[in-house]
């Protein structure tokens, strides 16, 4: 194992993460494949289960830096229109359209139907986790707010029968929010890949099989 000394200018708490990186297997692994994340294994490991990008065609990934996500959807289904958003920068990824903006806001899901050449995505995902603040009640709140925010954007821009996944934390989706994904989703389930750090208390929900948005009442109907 491999072990820093703690350096003038460097917490402990930051060389104990630089030591678990170096010694992380799953970081190892992502450096000899070319991937810009260990993260890209946790999305390996949910298609291996789950079939996720199996005749996909259009994904979008919410939160897409720094692109591992993307860089598996394009070497599993290199066909499949791939566009990606995020607040923060993200390197050029060969096929794919980034779009740096808050998927928050309104002009969003146009702008990645734009990207997508008007194509409905039958893939959103989102690792998404909102930044932590150390207070176990107040992040769960905020990452299931991410996740709430994430599946009305998939209502909105999903291809029927299509799938959402979305990052969430130990005891996954609270039952609200289960209740809105049945309504609109054939199954959801909970899932943890192997990559996920045995000491993380992210989950993944799992989404498969979009209902459809419900029709609107025509003026007659109203």
């Amino acid at each position: 194992m491999t072990r820093l000394k703690t350096a003038k200018g460097r917490t402990a708490s930051s060389t104990r993460w630089l030591e678990r990186q170096l010694n992380d297997p799953y970081v190892k692994r992502a450096k000899a494949d070319g991937y810009r994340s260990r993260a890209a294994y946790k999305l390996l490991e949910l298609d291996e289960k789950f079939g996720l990008l199996r005749g996909v065609h259009a994904v979008v990934d919410l939160g897409i830096a720094p692109g591992g996500w993307s860089q598996v959807v394009r070497r599993k289904a290199p066909r499949a229109l791939v566009a990606g958003i995020d607040l923060l920068p993200t390197e050029p990824i060969d096929g794919v359209a980034i779009l740096q903006m808050d998927f928050m806001d309104n002009s969003a899901p146009a702008m990645l139907r734009e990207a997508l050449g008007g194509a409905e995505p039958d893939l959103i995902m989102s690792d998404m986790a909102a930044n932590t603040v150390g207070h176990a009640q107040t992040d769960h709140l905020r990452t299931m707010g991410l996740v709430e925010t994430g599946l009305e954007f998939a209502v909105e821009m999903l291809k029927p029968g299509g799938t959402f996944i979305a990052k969430v934390l130990a005891g996954g989706a609270d039952h609200g929010l289960v209740a809105e994904l049945k309504r609109h989703f054939k199954t959801v389930k909970h899932a943890k890949p192997p990559a996920s750090r045995k000491g993380s208390s992210e989950w993944y929900v799992v989404a498969q099989g979009f209902k459809g948005r419900a029709e609107e009442p025509s003026a007659d109907e109203r």
